[in-house]
């Protein structure tokens, strides 16, 4: 037991929904972290049909990408819209490949720049920051801790 209390959790160590829903709580109850106007009515990708039902969405969506960039140091735009979107689905045609909204992403990704949560690389793309690493593992570790109560 000792060795367990020994090692630290990382955002690796608990499983993406239980964290991306601890993490976008966080992110909601941040006075940091505001929600555009923009949200109610933009779509995800040119392949959805319909902006998304609920109210929590850009947080979830932001909690999802801190972990992305987590688990891929000099991650970019590009690379989160091809990991976010999917299949085009034209009616009787066959069905193409689209990229996720590009705007999102971007929107997201300064939002966790101004919060000191990623950093920008020089060669291109993020990564999470010192300050940032510490936030998402001690969520992590919070969820780690519920987990292991239930």
């Amino acid at each position: 037991m000792a060795e367990e209390e020994q090692r630290g959790i990382c955002v690796r160590d608990v499983t993406a929904p239980s964290f991306i829903e601890a993490y976008a709580e966080h992110l909601k109850n941040s006075d940091k972290f505001e929600l555009p106007v923009w949200s109610d009515t933009v779509k995800t990708g040119v392949f959805k049909e319909l902006a998304p039902y609920g109210d929590d969405w850009y947080y979830i969506r932001a909690a999802s990408i801190a972990r992305r960039v987590y688990l891929n140091p000099g991650v970019g735009v590009g690379q989160l819209q091809r990991w976010y979107g999917g299949n085009y689905r034209r009616g009787c045609r066959t069905e193409h490949f689209r990229k996720a909204n590009k705007g999102i992403i971007r929107s997201v990704l300064l939002q966790l720049e101004n919060m000191k949560v990623t950093e920008k690389l020089e060669n291109g793309g993020r990564r999470i920051s010192r300050v940032g690493q510490q936030d998402l593992d001690r969520i992590a570790g919070s969820v780690f801790r519920e987990g292991e109560e239930d």
